[in-house]
Parts: C-alpha cells; sequence; structure tokens
C-alpha cells in the first residue's frame, strides 16, 4: 500500500484552520475513506504528490485540463502575461480575444466574463428572470449548477456523493419557485409548463450531465427542451461548465443542437476556458444579454471578471484546442472505456459504463442496464466503488473520490499513462467484485 505520511501531516493541520480540512467538499475522501492526497506538482497525464508518490490523474482537475497539465505553450503565455502584471480592475485585451475565440466556436452572440461555474449560472438565471419578468425556473434532478441556493435542490456532485441534506441553510421561499424535474422525463416536462408555463423565466439543464455520473439526454432531447421553452416564452439554459469545449470544440451544442440547427437562449461556461484557472462565463442571445448592466437593468459585477492572467491561459488552451489535440484525447478515452469495461467484465462486475463524447463514468452494480435519471444513479452500487478507488490508488491512478463523477482524460494520456491504468485495473475490479455494502 502506497504510503502518504506528509499527506497525513498536511491534512491534520488543514483541519485546524479550514472546515473538513479541505476548500471543496468532495476532496476530502468522504466518499471512499482514507487521507486526501495532497498534490505538489502535476505534467501531462500524471500528478506526483507530497510524498513523491506519482499517478496518472483522471480527474484533471474537474475537467479542465483537456490538455494535460503544465502545457509548455500555456505556460509559456502565462509567463508572458504576469510580468505585465497580475490584475487590473480595467478591461484588457486578453478578455476581448477570448470573448471573441468563444463565440467563434459556439452558439453565442454575445459573453460576459465571471469567475466560477456557479457565478455564471447564478447570473444566467437572474438574467432569464430579468429578461422574462418571471420569477420560476425549472431544473432537473441530479444536475448540480454550482451552490447557488436556488439550485441545490436534489443537485448533484458532492450534495449526493456526501449525503447531505438537500439545503441547508437556505430559506424555503428561495427554492419555493425552483420546479424541479427527473431527468429524461419530456411528460413531466410538458406537466410543468402546463401548470406555470406563465411563470417559468427558464429552464436550466446540463447539456449532457455529468455530476450524477454520465447521464446522456435521449436522443432529441435538449431539442425538446429548448423548443417547450420558447413556445412558453422561457428562456433554455444550458450549462456547458463541464462540456464546454471538452467534448468537442463547440462543447456538447456541437453533438446535438449544431447539426439539429437549435439554438439554447443562454449558455454558461467554465473549465476548460480557463485553462486551469478561476474563469467562467455566461453567454447567449444579443437581445438577452443586453438586459445586463450597463447597458440593461440587470446588475451583475464582479472585480476579478475577466482577469488578464485567467483569459490568458483560457485562450492558450482553447487555441490549442484543435481535430488533431480532439483526436488524441477522443483516442484515450475510447481504449480506457474498453479497458474499464473489459476488467470489470472479467472479474464478474455488473456495471454499466456511460459516456458522452470522451466523458465518462461508471455505475456499479446496474447489470449494464441504462442509467437515464438520478433515481437510476441513485440506485446503484456506489459502495463498491471504495475497494475500486483504493486498489487504483494504490497503483498509481487517481481517480474522482466519488462514485457520482465524471473521469476526465486529457490529450496528453498517452500509451504508459494507460499502460498504467492497464495494469491496475484487475486488482482493482476483483476488489470491487468482492466489496460487501458494509464494508
Amino acid at each position: 500500500m502506497t504510503s502518504h505520511p506528509a499527506s497525513e501531516q498536511l491534512f491534520d493541520r488543514a483541519r485546524a484552520v479550514s472546515p473538513g480540512g479541505v476548500n471543496s467538499p468532495v476532496r476530502a475522501f468522504r466518499a471512499v475513506g482514507g487521507t486526501p492526497i495532497f498534490m505538489r506538482s502535476a505534467a501531462g497525464a500524471w500528478l506526483t504528490d507530497v510524498d513523491d508518490n506519482r499517478y496518472v490523474d483522471l480527474v484533471g482537475s474537474w475537467g479542465p485540463m483537456l490538455l494535460g497539465h503544465a502545457h509548455p505553450t500555456v505556460l509559456a503565455a502565462v509567463a508572458e502575461a504576469v510580468v505585465l502584471g497580475t490584475s487590473f480592475g480595467t478591461p484588457s485585451e486578453p478578455e476581448v480575444l477570448l470573448a471573441e475565440e468563444i463565440v467563434g466556436r459556439t452558439s453565442v452572440e454575445s459573453v460576459r466574463m465571471v469567475s466560477s461555474g456557479t457565478e455564471a449560472t447564478m447570473s444566467a438565471i437572474r438574467l432569464a428572470r430579468g429578461f422574462t419578468g418571471r420569477n420560476k425556473i425549472v431544473k432537473f434532478a441530479g444536475c448540480y449548477h454550482g451552490h447557488v441556493d436556488a439550485l441545490l435542490a436534489e443537485a448533484g456532485s458532492g450534495v449526493v456523493t456526501l449525503g447531505l441534506p438537500e439545503t441547508p441553510g437556505v430559506p424555503a421561499h428561495v427554492t419555493a419557485d425552483t420546479i424541479v424535474l427527473p431527468y429524461n422525463d419530456r411528460a413531466a416536462v410538458d406537466a410543468a409548463f402546463e401548470a406555470y408555463g406563465s411563470e417559468i423565466a427558464c429552464l436550466i439543464t446540463e447539456a449532457a450531465p455529468g455530476n450524477m455520473g454520465v447521464v446522456p439526454p435521449e436522443p432529441g432531447f435538449n431539442r425538446f427542451l429548448a423548443e417547450t421553452c420558447a413556445r412558453n416564452g422561457a428562456l433554455f439554459i444550458s450549462d456547458e461548465v463541464m462540456t464546454g469545449f471538452r467534448v468537442t470544440r463547440s462543447g456538447h451544442w456541437g453533438l446535438d443542437g449544431d447539426p439539429e440547427g437549435w439554438q439554447p437562449d443562454l449558455v454558461t461556461f467554465g473549465k476548460v476556458m480557463g485553462g486551469g484557472f478561476p474563469a467562467a462565463a455566461f453567454g447567449g442571445r444579443t437581445d438577452v444579454m443586453q438586459q445586463l448592466a450597463p447597458v440593461g437593468p440587470v446588475y451583475q459585477a464582479g472585480t476579478l471578471s475577466g482577469n488578464p492572467i485567467a483569459t490568458t491561459a483560457g485562450l492558450a488552451t482553447l487555441r490549442l484546442a484543435d481535430a488533431e489535440a480532439y483526436g488524441r484525447l477522443d483516442e484515450a478515452s475510447t481504449r480506457l472505456q474498453s479497458l474499464v469495461t473489459d476488467a470489470l467484465s472479467a472479474a464478474g462486475v455488473a456495471h454499466t459504463l456511460q459516456n458522452v463524447g470522451n466523458m465518462f463514468s461508471v455505475f456499479w452494480g446496474t447489470g449494464g442496464a441504462p442509467v437515464t435519471d438520478f433515481a437510476g444513479a441513485q440506485s446503484q452500487e456506489a459502495w463498491r466503488y471504495k475497494p475500486f478507488f483504493h486498489a487504483m490508488l494504490d497503483a498509481g491512478v487517481y481517480l474522482p473520490p466519488s462514485a457520482y463523477e465524471c473521469w476526465f482524460v486529457s490529450a496528453a494520456h498517452d500509451a504508459e499513462a494507460l499502460s498504467r491504468i492497464a495494469e491496475a485495473l484487475p486488482a482493482a475490479a476483483r476488489a470491487a467484485a468482492q466489496a460487501h455494502p458494509e464494508s
């Protein structure tokens, strides 16, 4: 078993000064047990911890590291930008260049920069309410849109990972206007709009959910949502914080909206567009975006929004995210998905592996049946993941410390990285097969 004395010491110190010893809950390893691993450095597909253990990384900073860690071209761009100043509190050229890149790759016509995905979704909802003059919002169970008060109802990600109560600290009146529906359920959507259509400001959905595990939208589902919103005068918000610029150069919209000929009214972005720095954005139709201050009455602001270092890193990343990079990324992901399925099947572990492009996750004990909604995701044998996770960790593979999170591959996952994973999988699969619910 890999030794982590330095991580254990740091975790003890961290718990003395931070709640749970972490700055984001899933990092605490509560779902898998053991001590969180403190990382010191990263390069390409690899992480090195404070005890000098080396791991193949399948978290990728939860999605941003599309090209792998510490890409030399991105580092060079950041180094050049840093010497010019780290923050101005004024407009700067990099934010304009990044906005132009986003508009050029997606359906949006106008973009506003923020610093986190939570800010992006919060601001998009405020804008939708301001634009429509309505208050109700529709979301889907299991979709996570950041820790926005009104959107934590039946959220995925860390909320389901840690088994937390729905919305402690959130007054009931804040979620009173939130309508939560089962994902992929057209009848439920129709019923909600039949009952509240004139009161609904917007419907927000992950373009392809990855926060309850990867649960793809059924064919035509996003188009159905866009058309339903349009008929009822509501705005359709596609949350591409996770999928944006990861599954295609245009995000998930490149897989459904573009070929099908429809566009969301608003889109939220994050992760890849910051190149590993705190950066996010929301954008959409010009007439909607023009309601934002200073040209419109809907207020939104942020001191570090459009930070020159973050936007420089994001721009460098997106410019490198070309067809060749996506080809390497998709090839590595396809190979890895096969390795995982083969190992689990050989060990007799019933499972379902689901993907959206190069994003994928495993549902445990499902017997191969597709998982289409939050209830299906919650019915899995998540307890099998704990021994699997630790067996992989001991073998030098760092997975998400939760059965409900997506696995992220990068264009830097080469033959050496995939070989390490392939060597680790058989023993980990056997550990999952031998697991018990009480373990």
